[in-house]
């Protein structure tokens, strides 16, 4: 499995496009601020079909240290969480030859229905 860099997705996205690196690097990289703003703000972010990104407030809770076996007190943090939309899980079953775990057996119900449903987009 290879590491993509956000510098060979620039390049990628120029060449394809026929936009210049340099205007290609600043759209992706403002995109990645007001990411990173809106999550930071606490806000709910979500592309159809593509995903959602949301973040999540894990509670203080003890631990052990491995080394020493001593309990350790872990405080209160929040973390990014992102859910894979359908169209994404459709995308890499078929790229990969693997279904994508689907919590929510989604997939299914919305192939059946034709996907066309704005309801059960609204959810991926």
């Amino acid at each position: 499995m290879a590491t993509i860099t956000k510098k060979e997705l620039i390049d990628r996205i120029a060449d394809g496009t026929g936009h210049r690196r340099v205007q290609v690097k600043k759209i992706i990289q403002q995109f990645l601020d007001e990411v990173v703003n809106e999550l930071g703000k606490g806000n709910r972010l979500e592309f159809r079909d593509f995903g959602v990104f949301e973040t999540k407030l894990r509670k203080a809770r003890k631990a052990q240290n491995p080394k020493t076996l001593e309990p350790v007190e872990v405080p209160e943090k929040r973390t990014v969480k992102f859910k894979v939309g359908r169209l994404m899980k459709q995308r890499l079953a078929q790229l990969t030859g693997v279904a994508i775990d689907d919590e929510a057996g989604d997939i299914a119900d919305m192939s059946d229905a034709g996907g066309d449903d704005d309801d059960a987009d609204a959810i991926n």
